[in-house]
């Protein structure tokens, strides 16, 4: 296995959605002005960093994201870093949807009309196993629980694990490799305003 990749994964910022904590994957929400001014201050993170490659999903949160903390970077739109499709429960909060499924666990059960926890597995590992044929340090800008998911496969977890890695909104994490192994470097370092 090539070991020279280093992953830099970035949670878009806030919308007006994640600040209500409604599931949002096909709906394409700008950032607002509190999530601009996250991802201006993420960038004063990354900027020492100098990208080998860039990519992003296509929604429009994370787009903005890049823009603004990665300006005059050319970047790649990379479709298989769209958020996990939440299918029939668009739009609903946790508690709306345990109101009509007690219980219900995204990374055990998926969404009804949207994707399964073995969809997205499949999904991050088809793009783990092309990211692994790189070279450098890549950004990846996307999403809260796709991006949980990617850094669980990343070290040989099952997707199901993804429900104990909290990511929060304009974060950066690091996938990276220790003495032959994969490993998360950083986790979840949240933009300072």
């Amino acid at each position: 296995m090539d070991f020279s990749v280093k992953l830099y994964l970035v949670r878009h910022g806030e919308t007006a959605w994640s600040l209500t904590g409604q599931h949002t994957s096909r709906t394409d929400l700008p950032l607002t002005p509190q999530g601009e001014d996250a991802a201006r201050s993420l960038g004063e993170k990354l900027r020492p960093v100098a990208f080998d490659r860039v990519f992003s999903s296509p929604r429009l949160r994370a787009l903005q994201t890049c823009e603004r903390a990665c300006p005059n970077v050319e970047r790649t739109i990379e479709p298989d870093l769209t958020e996990w499709d939440y299918g029939d429960y668009e739009g609903l909060r946790t508690v709306e949807i345990h109101e009509m499924h007690p219980g219900w666990n995204l990374f055990e059960h998926g969404c009804p009309g949207g994707e399964s926890p073995a969809q997205v597995g499949e999904r991050v590992d088809r793009l783990l196993a092309r990211l692994r044929t790189l070279d450098g340090d890549i950004a990846l800008f996307s999403h809260g629980h796709f991006l949980r998911v990617l850094a669980v496969r990343w070290i040989g977890l099952p997707v199901e694990q993804g429900q104990h890695f909290l990511l929060g909104t304009a974060s950066l994490s690091v996938l990276a490799h220790e003495r032959g192994r994969t490993a998360i470097a950083l986790w979840n370092e949240r933009a300072v305003l």
